[in-house]
């Protein structure tokens, strides 16, 4: 399989996720107003956690998380990439994103978003993705319609209720 270690986009570099962005992460799992629909502020301890799982989903299945900066400053913007997951005992390649939050509002994760879905379909070969978020987080339901993500069902996930869209090629 093919890694896919950095690219870009119109106006994003994207980089494979790893320990040396520890600082830049933690930051932003710090900010209440991103994290609010993330789960909530995650500890440091946390955070390395979750870059150790994202190196080992890479080494399991070749695709995972990239930290992606501003192409003419290199400003860290965030977070996003695809990840195997369990939704109610199925598994599902799930498309994941946060920015923080000086960046909402202008296409950014659109942009993310549309390069890791044409990877995903056209270099992994994936049949299928899901997205899914929290019933009031409409701005991230907005990203998924513009994608082309359908709404499939409501669902409980960590104890919150959650909409799951799908794509599928």
């Amino acid at each position: 399989m093919q890694l896919i270690e950095t690219f870009a986009t119109h106006r994003l570099l994207a980089e494979r996720l790893r320990f040396q962005h520890l600082h830049e992460l933690y930051r932003m799992h710090r900010d209440s107003q991103v994290m609010a629909t993330l789960g909530g502020i995650r500890s440091e301890e946390a955070t390395r956690l979750l870059i150790l799982n994202n190196l080992n989903h890479w080494q399991c299945y070749g695709f995972g998380l990239w930290v992606f900066r501003d192409k003419v400053n290199h400003q860290f913007i965030g977070r996003a990439g695809i990840r195997n997951i369990y939704v109610e005992g199925n598994e599902e390649v799930e498309l994941a994103y946060a920015l923080m939050a000086k960046f909402w509002g202008k296409g950014l994760a659109t942009e993310m978003s549309e390069k890791i879905l044409q990877i995903s379909f056209e270099l992994l070969n994936l049949p299928e993705i899901i997205c899914f978020t929290l019933t009031n987080n409409r701005a991230s339901q907005r990203v998924m319609e513009k994608l082309g993500f359908q709404y499939e069902r409501e669902m409980i996930r960590a104890g919150l209720p959650h909409l799951l869209y799908r794509l599928t090629v």
